[in-house]
């Protein structure tokens, strides 16, 4: 029993020495790895051949001698497994089969790589707060390593971008949104989206990639239209305008209604979306007296309105699409126009706009830029605003009036200030004012300024203030009439300044009314032969002067002797601004003046004694400007506009008031004297002396005292012979 194991080795030992052989058929490599010594060793009988069978993985193995070699590098992305097919042959019979396997181990030799560089994707406004708004298969990346694990990162590149969308999870790349999208306020965001295959940064071996995100945010219909000016605006909501304005009663204004705070304007309250706006009426408009523009929005008047009353309109702005809309109202009032004149409140109003800019660009306020410059005119009769009132630049081309604001005509290429005339007319009374802009041309952004001044009342045309003392003043640009004026030149008419004086434009006088019939003058001014009265006030010399405008229309009147002439033993009263000199010579009577209220003025009637207040001079360099003898001045009053009096202005007025005052009690004084001196001389006894050139008739004068006694009576004559 005990030789049988031994038999059975030694058959096994035979039987080996008769096939092949190998001593491992299974071994673990890890990718990208180069072996040059042999894989194996494989036993072969000395009758028998071995050869890589049909089985083998392709250009993997060789076989030298009785070593397996492995023949390429592996790599775990393209084969993990490697067979080497091993074929024992006795002549050609296959005598023994053997398998040798290679396993590739993976190493992370690969960089995740993204399918795209730049991904844009259209995200609605409206969408929901943690809705997917990118899934993952649109954003994830690849990784050749097939075992490895993706990390990913959102990083902002739009600044705040990260407050709106977040990854859905570090390892799930989809893009989820975390609040509401504002198109107004974020239209469009950048994203980095950053992959790397290990967790660790400073892993060993790591690969990342990045690829760029943007996301543009698609307006939704989300608000209604705005009625523009927005009293409050957040961006969000609107608390939209209400309009207001005034018409005449019994008039049609031909044009759109002015209002404020503006016209009648709305928009889609969604920017982005910008549907176009359609106007209606919804209520006020029944009796057919206000129609409304479908597309412009201008409020006209279909017909007039016979009575003062207030209509209250409902207007309704709709989007062209129907989908949202917003109602406002317009209050217009018609009141009764008597035929006022319209006022500025201001005399000068500044205005800034850039240099090089082109035609139809708005001038900014220089006292608070970037807001538009609006010139308004008030009419007494219409405390809010008068639609009837259109205005216009007379006098320069660079710029024009769009309703209250104002607009470049033409490109500017020249830095530096410009003046223009703007004229207010009322189309309905036909009157019209006219004040000063000022627009300075600039390269740099305008400073703001202080304001043109506080808008108080003006005042009343054909005001004057007297001025004595020598004064300076800095030029000034040109001044507008607005007022009631009246200009009276050429030939002896008219009061003549005497040589050397330079007559100052007053600026204040006191109207007087007008006295009825012969009235003795002054001793200042007393007509005799030929010459005008000369004022000899001292010397005043003053440089050209800025506009003020005064109110109301104006007339002039010019001639040489053709105009009325006074009836024999009849005196007209001298201008009240002459002031008294020397000996007057000649009869001169006086020009028609203004009525304080702005009316149209009066003409001088022979018999008739009319007071004088210097109109306004339509040339706007007058002031300052020296007179000789033989020239005749027509002086020009400059209407303060809005400002106060001040201490020195009232101390000065109460010295001229004194004065004329004074005068007053001299001329009558003179009055007394001239009617009732012989009276005087019958009492006292004491002749008087002729004076000089008075306007006592030398004629009916002896050189002896005069004698007021009664002639006697003749006596009777003899009776006449029978």
């Amino acid at each position: 029993m005990g030789t049988w194991p031994l038999l059975l080795l030694l058959l096994v030992a035979t039987a080996q020495a008769q096939v092949c052989s190998v001593n491992q058929t299974f071994f673990e490599i890890e990718e990208n790895t180069t072996l040059s010594a042999p894989l194996l060793d494989i036993y072969v009988p000395e009758d028998q051949q071995v050869t890589l069978g049909p089985s083998s993985t392709l250009f993997a193995f060789r076989i030298q001698g009785t070593q397996l070699f492995l023949n390429i590098t592996p790599d775990y992305e393209e084969n993990s497994m490697l067979q080497a097919h091993l074929e024992c042959k006795r002549g050609d019979t296959v005598v023994t089969q053997l398998r040798v396997f290679v396993s590739v181990l993976d190493v992370n030799d690969n960089p995740p790589v993204f399918p795209y560089k730049t991904k844009q994707w259209g995200v609605p406004e409206d969408t929901k707060v943690k809705a997917t708004v990118i899934p993952e298969t649109e954003l994830e990346a690849q990784d050749r390593d097939r075992d490895d694990i993706l990390f990913y990162t959102l990083q902002e590149v739009t600044p705040g971008a990260s407050d709106f969308f977040s990854l859905a999870g570090v390892n799930r790349p989809a893009l989820q949104l975390d609040r509401s999208l504002d198109f107004d306020a974020l239209p469009r965001m950048t994203f980095q989206l950053l992959v790397r295959d290990t967790q660790e940064e400073n892993k060993q071996p790591s690969h990342s990639a990045t690829a760029t995100l943007i996301l543009e945010v698609q307006p939704a219909d989300l608000r209604p239209p705005w009625f523009l000016p927005c009293v409050y605006s957040d961006g969000h909501v609107c608390i939209q305008a209400q309009y207001h304005g005034a018409v005449p009663t019994g008039h049609r204004l031909p044009g759109p209604l002015t209002l404020r705070p503006g016209p009648i304007y709305a928009v889609d309250g969604d920017r982005g979306i910008d549907e176009r706006i359609i106007y209606s009426m919804v209520t006020g408009h029944e009796d057919g007296t206000f129609s409304i523009g479908a597309d412009s929005g201008n409020l006209t008047m279909a017909k007039s309105i016979p009575s003062p009353q207030t209509f209250v309109l409902m207007v309704k702005g709709e989007q062209a699409d129907g989908a949202r809309y917003s109602v406002t109202q317009v209050t217009v009032e018609a009141l009764d126009a008597n035929g006022s004149l319209p006022r500025f409140p201001e005399s000068l109003y500044r205005g800034t706009v850039a240099l090089g800019s082109g035609p139809g660009v708005a001038v900014q306020d220089a006292a608070a830029p970037p807001q538009p410059l609006r010139i308004r005119a008030q009419d007494p009769e219409f405390p809010d605003l008068n639609s009837a009132i259109t205005y216009r630049i007379t006098n320069n081309s660079n710029f024009r009036m769009d309703g209250e604001a104002v607009l470049t005509s033409a490109l500017l290429m020249q830095a530096g200030v410009f003046y223009a005339e703007v004229e207010a007319t009322n189309t309905v009374t036909s009157g019209t004012a006219t004040t000063v802009l000022e627009v300075q041309v600039s390269e740099q952004e305008p400073s703001p300024t202080g304001p043109s001044g506080p808008p108080t009342p003006p005042e009343t045309a054909g005001t004057t203030r007297p001025s004595s003392s020598t004064t300076a003043e800095a030029p000034r640009p040109p001044e507008p009439s607005q007022g009631s004026s009246t200009t009276s030149s050429g030939g002896g008419t008219g009061p003549r300044p005497s040589l050397g004086t330079t007559l100052r434009p007053p600026a204040t006088s006191v109207p007087e009314g007008p006295p009825v019939g012969n009235q003795p003058p002054p001793p200042s001014a007393s007509p005799s032969g030929g010459s005008a009265t000369r004022p000899s006030s001292s010397t005043t010399a003053e440089a050209p002067q800025s506009p003020e405008p005064s109110q109301g229309s104006s007339t002039t009147s010019s001639g040489g002797d053709t105009g009325p002439h006074p009836s024999p033993g009849t005196t007209l009263r001298p201008p009240t601004s002459s002031m008294p000199g020397g000996p007057p010579m000649g009869t001169s009577p006086s020009p028609p003046s203004a009525s304080p209220g702005g009316s149209s003025a009066q003409t001088s009637k022979p018999g008739t004694s009319l007071p004088t207040s210097p109109g306004s001079s339509r040339n706007p360099w007058s002031s300052g400007t020296p007179v000789n003898e033989e020239s005749s001045t027509a002086a020009k009053p400059i209407s303060n506009g809005d400002r106060r009096f001040s201490t020195v202005e009232m101390a000065v007025l109460g010295g001229v008031l004194g004065a004329l005052l004074l005068l007053a009690l001299i001329a009558l004084t003179v009055l007394v004297h001239k009617h009732y001196g012989h009276r005087l001389k019958c009492c006292s006894g004491k002749a008087l002396e002729p004076q000089p050139q008075g306007f006592d008739n030398k004629a009916f004068l002896t050189k002896d005292e005069a004698n007021w006694e009664p002639a006697p009576s003749p006596p009777p004559s003899p009776a006449p012979p029978a």
